[in-house]
């Protein structure tokens, strides 16, 4: 399937099969993830993989949408080691650990994976219950597994605007 198909059958899938995923394609998205490019290559990501029962307990206590998937990837960056923009007031921390989450999400459908991108959780608090190093800060939640039978894109998933109101030639 070539890219733009790619990116038109991946959705957040909001109902997971149990099946375990096989740990030759769990390394395969890991690996898509490490290779994403990150602001001044500094890579501050790291990635806590969620799938062992006491695991995942930990991430039912963080959000509730796990939806049934056995693995969570839980996306976190260094925040001592991104890039600064000028001014100071911002850094590349949220920005590299999305670019890092997005290759993975589009990665685990090449796989015959299906990935859930959640925020709906409290950052702090998670930060506490996975018990992250305090230079990490966690930025993203992804679920990831086989989709169960009857899952389905959300109905408004293929609903989108025209170029014309998402993009300015200047």
């Amino acid at each position: 399937m070539d890219f733009l198909e790619l990116a038109k059958a991946r959705y957040s899938c909001k109902k997971f099969a149990s099946t375990p995923i096989e740990k030759e394609k769990l390394e395969k998205i890991l690996e898509a993830g490490r290779l994403a490019p990150t602001a001044k290559n500094n890579q501050p990501q790291h990635i806590y993989v969620l799938s062992s029962q006491e695991s995942l307990a930990l991430a039912d206590k963080i959000t509730p949408c796990r939806y049934g998937a056995p693995t969570v990837l839980a996306v976190a960056h260094d925040t001592t080691n991104v890039f600064e923009y000028p001014g100071g007031a911002y850094d590349s921390g949220a920005e590299d650990a999305a670019i890092v989450a997005t290759h993975i999400v589009l990665a685990a459908k090449d796989v015959g994976l299906d990935t859930c991108w959640l925020n709906f959780f409290d950052p702090d608090k998670a930060k506490e219950i996975l018990n992250l190093p305090d230079n990490e800060a966690l930025t993203i939640l992804i679920d990831v597994g086989y989709p169960d039978e009857s899952a389905k894109p959300l109905p408004n998933h293929e609903s989108r605007k025209p170029l014309s109101e998402t993009v300015t030639y200047r």
